[in-house]
């Protein structure tokens, strides 16, 4: 069993940035593939970006690319997600997730999931 607890989370203007943190505590966690989904009211969650366990294989959504940077500290076992230039669509509840497979966007590859963080961009 893996648990993940998300911080970070607030109201930011339009612009503005902020660094999610996701802790993981359970056996091994420090070799799962870690992810970042988000989900806005009234719609699906939807992938962001993930992270293998080897920091260097890394994947992004297109729509985060050049603004969002996923990163690992494993002596920590913490994932985190720097958001910059951030915009009022980027408003969600932003969710952490492990698997024991490589970087994947698809929601089913992913076994243990956060409770959540929101995240709202004011205009």
């Amino acid at each position: 069993q893996v648990q993940l607890v998300e911080s970070g989370g607030g109201l930011v203007q339009a612009g503005g940035s902020l660094r999610l943190s996701c802790a993981a505590s359970g056996r091994t966690s420090s070799t799962y593939t870690m992810g970042w989904f988000r989900q806005a009211p009234g719609k699906e969650r939807t992938f962001v970006a993930a992270i293998g366990w080897n920091p260097g294989r890394v994947l992004y959504e297109d729509f985060v690319k050049g603004r969002f940077i996923i990163s690992r500290d494993n002596a920590k076992n913490t994932v985190y997600l720097q958001m910059n230039s951030l915009k009022p669509e980027d408003t969600a509840t932003y969710y952490c997730a492990a698997t024991r497979g490589i970087p994947g966007s698809g929601l089913s590859r992913y076994d243990y999931w956060g409770q959540g963080t929101q995240v709202t961009v004011s205009s």
